[in-house]
């Protein structure tokens, strides 16, 4: 009896074991988010410099085609770290020296927008004197404040420095100073009850609460910057990507300007996702509103 009444074991079928390829599924799942944002891109790319191809090989075309681009300018772009002295370098010395010209303008800007954002934001009185001037100013192209800077400056250098700096801190000036009076109401009552004042006021409630807005400011004017910066250097000659793509104009060496602007292009990208990842990170649990 005891033996009739004991259940026999229950085994597992062999189809619900699980495989070795599905211990795969979960790296798979966590690739196709990834997939699916690289391979629109990629294709409408691909499908573009085919196009490029076809359109530019005839006889009667005036730019060159991508397969020419490549026999043209392999060495610039396989070897960009070469530098033979004076101004024979590869690209990355000159994108290096733009970009330095850029931190140093853009790092400027970003403090006295932010500093000046918050004055405008937090005093009527300084809304309604700045402003109006602040309209004016941020409407003169980059280009037109170069000869004044030069006058001022006498040098290259600072002279591309400062066409970065006005160029680019109008848009943190005017963003900073909207996030700051677009702090919630609330907040400055809860301020109001612990009796938070003074610097303790501006680090605990009003910089987390602007934050978005000056992190937008911040990606528009470190686009402006390099924008601001190659047109700059095309002026200003010198070691810079701005003064190559105006070097390879007058050298007629257009498959060099291809590559130069795509690759000023891809380093504006990645600008700004650096500037935008950095607005992620700082403004986690804020929003604008």
């Amino acid at each position: 009896m005891t033996m009739l009444a004991r259940k026999p074991a229950v085994t597992a079928p062999a189809a619900l074991s699980a495989p070795a390829s599905f211990a795969a599924l979960p790296r798979a799942s966590r690739l196709r988010p990834i997939l699916a944002q690289v391979i629109p891109p990629l294709l409408v790319v691909l499908a573009l410099v085919a196009l490029w191809e076809f359109a530019t090989s005839g006889p009667g075309a005036t730019l060159p085609p991508p397969s020419k681009v490549w026999a043209d300018a392999r060495d610039l772009i396989t070897d960009p770290f070469f530098d033979n002295g004076g101004l024979d370098k590869g690209l990355f010395w000159h994108l290096l020296a733009s970009l330095q010209r850029v931190a140093l303008g853009f790092a400027l800007a970003a403090l006295a927008g932010i500093l000046v954002g918050l004055l405008i934001g937090t005093s009527d009185f300084a809304m309604r004197g700045l402003d109006p001037i602040f309209q004016v100013l941020r409407t003169v192209p980059p280009l037109a404040w170069l000869p004044l800077s030069l006058a001022a400056f006498r040098e290259a250098q600072p002279s591309a420095i400062f066409v970065i700096f006005i160029t680019s801190i109008w848009p943190i000036i005017i963003n900073t100073a909207v996030g700051v009076r677009n702090v919630p109401q609330d907040y400055r009552n809860v301020a109001a009850v612990i009796r938070l004042r003074g610097p303790a006021f501006f680090w605990k409630i009003v910089l987390p609460a602007a934050a978005p807005y000056i992190f937008t400011g911040l990606k528009i004017g470190i686009g402006l910057s390099w924008l601001a910066i190659i047109a700059a250097e095309m002026l200003i000659g010198g070691v810079g990507i701005g003064f190559f793509i105006w070097d390879a104009w007058n050298s007629s060496n257009l498959s060099d300007l291809i590559v130069a602007l795509t690759y000023v292009g891809l380093v504006g990208f990645a600008l700004d996702r650096i500037v935008a990842l950095a607005g992620r990170f700082a403004t986690r649990g804020t929003s604008a509103s």
